[in-house]
């Protein structure tokens, strides 16, 4: 059996393998209330009939100005229940584990979706906000934020353990915290963002601190059966940020919290970061973090079967999640079952498909 077919239990459910598609927002709730949609509907849907072992939302805001852009999903409100049901209830049909990535973008929200007329910050009259973090400063190329008020960081962990109540009842297997790519939970990470000098600024306790109390307050109401996952990036690329041996030694902390997979991801917090990527350039730091004793995913230029199993085979990582290579192709882990030689009764074929796996 391939290591990336075999099961992986985490709590009460299982993975029917470690090929899991990363959270890629999609930003087409052209309405602008965070509604999931019939693109939506289908998008994680195909993936789910191509084999995916979890199938990841994008980054779910869990308050309005929690969006990344005015066309992202949301669950700050009972009226996202539903829709997001259906979804999940497709996902668990076709043998997948429905996730959901609870996020809050912080100074990087209020921005002009990609593939809309625009750059930067979004204005009010076209349905932006001001958008906030942890200190007074801009991502490179947008609206300065607003620092947030201790109070206000102080109601963060509940905003996300209601999101995650909703994403219960809407019937998902697991959810994960988006701490990662210079979103609001990274911002307080990383001492190149955050400049506060309260109990959530300049130690490393204090800077990580309110990722702690979000993970207690998601555990404290997501069910015991369910997983909780964490993204992390593991170095922010540049000089003075933060780096993988803070994110291992967070790691440790959040599994003694009940994190039960960390997503291992990198970069996104300065726009100065000097990235050096190629196949797989993510995957050490996934190694490193393993070392923290806690279950990981790595993700990051994963494109081939063979590549993806040697990563399993050397320890580097619990799984792997990918990105681009799911958008061209998501009937992926069919393939890789095909090339690594997977017998069609322990590949992920749904039924309407088993002909695909004849040779």
């Amino acid at each position: 059996m391939s290591l990336l077919f075999e099961p992986l239990k985490l709590r009460g459910v299982t993975a029917r393998n470690r090929i899991w598609l990363a959270p890629m927002c999609q930003y087409s709730c052209f309405d602008q209330d965070g509604i999931p949609t019939d693109w939506h509907l289908v998008n994680l849907g195909q993936h789910a009939i191509g084999g995916f072992g979890i199938v990841l939302t994008e980054a779910t805001a869990v308050v309005p100005e929690g969006r990344i852009s005015p066309e992202d999903t949301g669950i700050w409100s009972d009226a996202h229940i539903e829709p997001w049901r259906r979804i999940a209830e497709f996902v668990r049909s076709q043998g997948a584990l429905a996730g959901m990535q609870l996020a809050h973008a912080g100074r990087k929200g209020s921005t002009y979706a990609p593939f809309v007329d625009g750059d930067g910050t979004v204005p009010d009259i076209e349905g932006g906000w001001q958008a906030v973090g942890p200190s007074n400063n801009a991502f490179e190329g947008y609206a300065e934020a607003r620092e947030l008020k201790a109070e206000e960081v102080a109601a963060l962990p509940q905003a996300f353990a209601d999101a995650a109540t909703r994403a219960d009842h809407a019937g998902f297997d697991l959810v994960e915290i988006h701490a990662a790519h210079g979103y609001l939970l990274h911002e307080f990470l990383s001492p190149l963002v955050n400049h506060r000098t309260d109990q959530w600024g300049g130690s490393f306790d204090n800077r990580t601190r309110i990722v702690i109390e979000v993970v207690d307050a998601v555990r404290g109401v997501w069910p015991d059966d369910k997983p909780l996952f964490v993204r992390l990036s593991a170095t922010d690329w540049a000089d003075g940020g933060w780096d993988v041996e803070q994110t291992t030694r967070l790691a440790g902390i959040l599994k003694d919290h009940g994190v039960d997979v960390i997503d291992v991801s990198s970069g996104g917090a300065v726009a100065e970061q000097q990235i050096v990527a190629g196949p797989g350039y993510q995957v050490p730091f996934a190694h490193e973090v393993s070392s923290a004793g806690v279950a990981v995913a790595t993700v990051g230029l994963i494109t081939e079967p063979a590549q993806a199993e040697a990563i399993l085979a050397d320890g580097s990582a619990d799984a792997v999640m990918l990105g681009r290579a799911a958008i061209r192709e998501p009937a992926w882990p069919l393939r890789a079952a095909h090339e690594l030689g997977v017998p069609p009764r322990d590949a992920p074929y749904p039924p309407q498909h088993i002909r695909g796996s004849w040779r």
